[in-house]
């Protein structure tokens, strides 16, 4: 176990040391090389910064208006009759839109019935086979400066919707 400790701290000083002798090889700047770079980074978060803010203000607005509840009141009789728990369908319908809004209300989930439980179980492998969709799409498209994104988003949106259908199949099938 020392032996892994020891190359995972030392790990990024290694990486570093090749990129410097490489560039030395190659007569090559490197530090002008490095500031390049995060000149173009710089440049990329600053023009992905209000797509980022469009998209925090909505999850906030979506969690303090009370439509979620609201929404989720209508379509729990439907899901009622897959046998889909209730609890579950606000971690759906914020999952593909906020990382972190999704992460609260699974931990939220886990504390009220335990992770040993078939909610538990359910919670944790719609996290791990569902994406932030809007927020990937939403990144990469404003980088990309992409316009049209109603397939890539379709698509998307049916494979986070597979994805949470075969979690609760699934884990209710193996409890």
């Amino acid at each position: 176990m020392k032996v892994v400790n020891y190359l995972s701290a030392a790990a990024i000083p290694i990486i570093i040391l090749i990129i410097l002798f490489y560039g030395i090889k190659e007569k090559k700047k490197v530090f002008d090389c490095f500031l390049e770079g995060a000149t173009e980074g710089v440049k990329i978060v600053v023009g992905l910064f209000p797509t980022l803010i469009g998209i925090f203000l909505a999850v906030g607005a979506l969690r303090t208006s009370g439509i979620l509840d609201f929404i989720i009141g209508i379509i729990s009789p439907v899901t009622d009759l897959f046998k889909i728990p209730s609890q579950i369908l606000p971690l759906a319908m914020l999952r593909p839109i906020s990382g972190s809004a999704s992460m609260g209300v699974a931990v939220d989930i886990m504390k009220q019935h335990g992770v040993d439980t078939t909610l538990g179980m359910i919670t944790s492998v719609i996290m791990g086979s569902t994406e932030t969709t809007f927020y990937t799409i939403a990144i990469y498209t404003a980088c990309v400066k992409v316009k049209k994104i109603r397939f890539v988003l379709a698509a998307a949106l049916l494979a986070d919707l597979a994805g949470m259908i075969s979690s609760v199949i699934i884990c209710q099938i193996m409890s």
